[in-house]
């Protein structure tokens, strides 16, 4: 990998790996719905004039259906359950759970599951089961619910792109998703922003903004020059990194535990993600072939 890749793939690892302390402050004072229409809102704005410029955004919104349900999906869902769960539950947490995105994709994809796959599954599984399980006192069952929910939904979304947007451009498909999340967030979320413009603190706002801008407009960018620089494949590899990042973010900013059992679970995750995910040697992909991005 070249100096500017390794400074693209550090950049992305920390660009994914931080919104789950950003959504740990910001929810303080800022009501789930009304934090993923300010993150989609916000970072459509910013992505609008490079889709513009591309002439990208028309070309996006002609398959309408399977961008509204890949907008849902891997966007509205998502986002929503993270902001509500982690009103009870640490982001070192949240990022572990979402570690395991992965073996979901292997699940929903329902490929040709060879004996290392199924290990890596249970392994997986396994690690998923320990964090859930040691974990399960702390905030309750309804916000690690609703994390494995979110490790459903961002599977299931690249496929959605794989199967019906492939050929739709990516800052197209980025701008328009986010655009449309907005719209379907403003009537519950907008009528209390005047309100919440009263109310909230400088930390919460300036996480908002943050999540915003650097989670979300900033991080499509850095992924698609990433892509452009190392491919598909090797980008994707961000997926095991951004968990570590939230877990030292977490320690290091908000104070929370990691403990040995925490990093074990961690371990086993990273181990089965990586069997469950593996794939034997084959043709490298074409230069413009482009993975689907993850959102975190």
């Amino acid at each position: 990998m070249s100096r500017r890749g390794w400074i693209l793939f550090i950049a992305m690892s920390v660009v994914w790996g931080v919104p789950y302390l950003l959504i740990k402050v910001a929810v303080r004072d800022i009501g789930p719905a009304e934090l993923v229409f300010l993150r989609t809102a916000i970072g459509a704005l910013l992505l609008l004039p490079i889709a513009l410029y591309r002439k990208e955004l028309r070309e996006s919104f002609r398959p309408w259906l399977p961008l509204l349900a890949y907008t849902v999906i891997e966007i509205g869902v998502p986002w929503l359950l993270l902001s509500h769960a982690e009103q009870k539950v640490d982001s070192s947490l949240t990022g572990l759970v979402i570690a395991g995105v992965p073996l979901a994709a292997a699940l929903i994809a329902r490929e040709r599951l060879s004996a290392s796959r199924v290990a890596g599954l249970l392994t997986g599984l396994a690690g998923v089961g320990l964090l859930v399980g040691f974990h399960g006192g702390t905030g309750g069952a309804v916000p690690l619910l609703e994390l494995l929910g979110v490790v459903v939904c961002y599977a299931t979304g690249p496929l959605i792109i794989e199967r019906w947007l492939a050929d739709v451009p990516r800052y197209g498909v980025s701008t328009a998703s986010l655009l449309l999340g907005a719209l379907l967030f403003a009537p519950v979320a907008v009528p209390g922003l005047p309100s919440l413009a009263r109310t909230v603190t400088p930390g919460p706002a300036l996480a908002a903004v943050g999540l915003a801008v650097i989670c979300t407009a900033l991080a499509f960018v850095l992924f698609f020059a990433l892509v452009a620089e190392v491919g598909g494949v090797r980008a994707t590899v961000i997926t095991f990194v951004n968990p570590a990042v939230a877990v030292v973010l977490g320690a290091a900013v908000l104070g929370e535990e990691i403990t040995p059992l925490t990093v074990g679970a961690f371990a086993l995750i990273l181990a089965g993600s990586y069997l469950a995910t593996r794939r034997r040697a084959a043709p490298a992909p074409a230069p413009d072939a482009e993975p689907a991005p993850v959102s975190s």
